[in-house]
């Protein structure tokens, strides 16, 4: 009970930080998303670094440089990530906080549609409601807002991809992120030396902002170590009802302290996927009682 207790406090955690993202990133400006995705990639290998030397953990990230596999998987999530990294950051500052919200609403459906493309995973009946439920509030908001959601959905797909891609390699999260941020350090500093050379990069206004671009790499860090503290100790399921924490906190930002627009339409495709997240969460919940009733079954001719 300790440890679900503590895996508890640790998800809220890690997702009530991701929750308020919309409201730091717009104090790293007038830095652009590009440059704040670069100063987070070179920070928080600083930051992993330091944490992985500190743990003693640096055998598991020579595992993962030394098998091919894992190095490119993790080069494929290198990418994914630092790409929703960017659109995350534009959606933010560019004044669409409403709009990142959505993508992370619909995140789990799309991971679940990924799972039947790549995994060739057969969905049950209810999910394939959520998933077409999913599929008319996009075209709703695409009503509402005179074009595809894009900003959401690509979020949707890249963390969707980084997830798949996650789940493809055993590697522990702080090795993992180490090798993932590496792999795209040579951009990040070829980014930054470019922008500051040409006179466009900020990192010299300050002191103040200098320290705050360097505290994106702890903001990026400390979220996601949480998380796999989180996921080690509760079930999926938990985590799976949890995840909605930082949607339901960007969207109320978004709303309420940047005051963007929610008129009715755009209400009604929210609503609806919702509903559709209801019923995903519904069935899911079934099917983990209905799974732990049989473990409980066949283990019970074992003990006699």
């Amino acid at each position: 009970m300790d440890e679900r207790r503590t895996g508890t406090a640790a998800g809220l955690a890690a997702y009530g930080l991701w929750g308020l993202f919309p409201l730091y990133f717009p104090l790293l400006e007038p830095a652009g998303g590009l440059e704040i995705v670069a100063h987070r990639v070179v920070w928080s290998l600083l930051f992993v670094a330091l944490l992985i030397t500190v743990l003693r953990r640096w055998s598991l990230v020579r595992a993962a440089v030394t098998d091919l596999r894992s190095l490119l998987v993790l080069a494929g999530a290198a990418v994914l990530i630092a790409a929703n990294w960017l659109v995350f950051v534009y959606g933010v500052n560019s004044g669409h906080v409403v709009e990142t919200s959505l993508g992370y609403f619909i995140n789990p459906l799309v991971s679940v549609l990924l799972g039947v493309v790549v995994f060739a995973e057969r969905l049950r009946p209810l999910q394939w409601t959520a998933v077409g439920l999913a599929a008319l509030a996009v075209a709703v908001l695409t009503w509402d807002y005179g074009r595809p959601p894009w900003i959401a959905l690509t979020l949707a797909l890249t963390f969707g991809g980084y997830g798949l891609l996650k789940k493809l390699v055993r590697v522990e999260a702080a090795p993992g992120l180490l090798v993932e941020t590496a792999l795209v350090l040579v951009p990040a500093l070829v980014v930054i030396g470019v922008l500051q050379g040409t006179g466009r990069g900020t990192a010299g206004e300050g002191t103040g902002h200098l320290l705050l671009l360097v505290s994106s790499g702890i903001a990026t860090a400390v979220p996601l170590l949480l998380f796999a503290a989180a996921a080690r100790r509760i079930p999926l399921s938990t985590v799976g009802l949890l995840q909605y924490v930082t949607p339901l906190m960007q969207l109320a930002i978004g709303v309420f302290v940047y005051g963007e627009p929610m008129p009715p339409a755009r209400l009604a495709g929210f609503a609806v996927v919702w509903t559709a997240l209801a019923v995903f969460t519904v069935d899911s919940l079934r099917a983990a009682r209905a799974a732990g009733r049989r473990a409980a079954a066949e283990q019970v001719p074992a003990a006699a």
